[in-house]
């Protein structure tokens, strides 16, 4: 979509859905939407409780009567950094090329080529920004008997990272011979980061085919706003350089669709499945050097299929498996080692392989490219299951949900910038009537320290870079049921 977006409705959605940061836990999902699916590790396809179910499954809405949920969430990825261990390849004053413009490092896999070390200085930094509010509100309306429509806002997730020290050897273009330099920043350009913020409207049809099934389909609006910083060196490797870093504000909206079913196929037995496809996204215009396709950064598919059985008395089992499909989406999917394996020609090597006369980076497999470099996940599949069960007049949670680890020890330099290493999630939750028609809704969350280590492809492997999280989260939220 274009960014012909009417001003007053993007200004309005964007004032609600960037209202904060956030850093997701499930890649940059978030593990769950609503409340009472939070403590149940986010399972909920095929049992819906309040307005927000429809983040999960539109088809749920039409079971939960009329109601309004609002709520905010206390996240703290509170463990998120780097750590870095080995040595440089060559120390700092070693020259690149000699003024003859003969490499003094050549390519592993093309001698002819130069490939100047790029090492991230051995130690250990940590993230700035422990702590983020997150607002939710859905509200749901029956129409009869057999429909429902309803609304929400809500974040889906993104990634935040501020790194405001550590230091980088890289080539420095100060002299012919363009000697090794260490500089500060992670990327030695200063302080580095990025911060990814998503948000969606979404509007909810549901309609039961009869008392114990139903479908249901919502229209999604989706803003997404980026900015990076200390990305600046990655310029030699950039087909825009200029539209890399900068810590610039990017905005890009799009429209989307989510379907869903929901049913009771057998006594106490339910099931639910889910699907969104991928929504395409306008492009991030100041990030055409960073993204691929030229600041393409689309939202992938992701579907669920859930059950539930109700012991009755005992209480509540459900069970979700979700899919989210980043290798449809580039510049989240592609390999950093497009920068290195023959796809991308950097800028120092053209300008060495023309004499010294400045030339720009070329290849679809440099960053901005239509293949270009992204961040290498690979697509995650999370097994969610919670319990549910009444003491007295409270309803209480707890639920435990694992992935599979999306990124590959090949792939932590870059996602130094995003190290969503996340796989376990440790939940609980309680519902507290208020009155006759009020409830207080909690939901807590655990995701214990997961790291990834990996050798850096830009220096040969000389230096073992570590990306390491862990989270906390609670949320907490009111409802109204008329």
């Amino acid at each position: 979509m274009s960014r012909n977006v009417s001003p007053a409705i993007a200004a309005a959605v964007c004032a609600a859905l960037f209202s904060s940061d956030a850093l997701a836990t499930n890649g940059y999902f978030m593990h769950g939407y609503s409340t009472k699916e939070k403590g149940l590790a986010g399972a909920g396809a095929a049992f819906s409780q309040d307005a927000m179910a429809s983040a999960t499954n539109p088809a749920g809405l039409v079971f939960v009567g009329k109601r309004l949920d609002v709520g905010l969430t206390l996240f703290s990825p509170s463990s998120r950094g780097y750590t870095v261990t080995g040595n440089p390849p060559a120390p700092a004053g070693s020259p690149v090329f000699n003024g003859s413009g003969v490499c003094q490092f050549p390519h592993p896999q093309n001698p002819a080529a130069c490939a100047p070390p790029f090492s991230i200085n051995p130690g250990s930094v940590d993230s700035d920004n422990d702590f983020f509010l997150i607002p939710h509100v859905a509200y749901s309306h029956p129409l009869d008997a057999v429909s429902s429509v309803g609304i929400s806002i809500y974040g889906n997730g993104g990634m935040n990272t501020e790194y405001t020290s550590g230091s980088a050897r890289l080539p420095a273009p100060t002299s012919a011979a363009l000697p090794l330099t260490d500089l500060s920043g992670t990327f030695g350009a200063g302080t580095a980061g990025v911060n990814l913020e998503q948000g969606f409207l979404n509007f909810t049809y549901s309609r039961k085919l009869n008392n114990k099934h139903a479908l249901g389909v919502s229209l999604l609006f989706v803003a997404q706003r980026f900015r990076a910083q200390g990305l600046e060196n990655f310029g030699q490797f950039s087909l825009d350089p200029n539209n890399l870093s900068g810590n610039r504000h990017s905005e890009s909206f799009g429209f989307g669709i989510k379907l869903g079913y929901q049913g009771e196929i057998a006594d106490h037995f339910r099931v639910g499945v889910s699907y969104r496809p991928k929504v395409k996204m306008g492009e991030f215009d100041e990030y055409k050097g960073l993204f691929a396709g030229g600041g393409n950064f689309d939202l992938p598919s992701t579907y669920s299929l859930g059950f539930s059985y109700d012991f009755g008395k005992s209480g509540m089992l459900v069970a979700d498996v979700q899919r989210i499909n980043y290798s449809e989406v580039d510049s989240i999917s592609n390999s950093v080692s497009q920068l290195t394996n023959g796809q991308c020609t950097d800028a120092l090597n053209n300008t060495i392989a023309n004499g010294g006369v400045q030339s720009p980076a070329t290849g679809a497999g440099c960053l901005g490219g239509g293949s270009g470099a992204g961040f290498g996940w690979d697509d995650m599949t999370i097994i969610k299951i919670g319990y549910q069960f009444d003491v007295g007049n409270n309803t209480w949670r707890i639920g435990y949900s694992h992935a599979n680890q999306p990124i590959s020890s090949s792939e932590t330099l870059f996602n130094v910038l995003a190290p969503a290493v996340i796989t376990d999630h440790f939940t609980a939750g309680l519902t507290m009537p208020v009155g006759s028609n009020q409830e207080f809704n909690l939901a807590a969350m655990y995701a214990p320290k997961q790291s990834v280590s990996g050798k850096n492809p830009f220096d040969g492997g000389a230096t073992t870079v570590e990306i390491e999280m862990s989270q906390w989260e609670l949320q907490a939220a009111w409802a109204w049921k008329f």
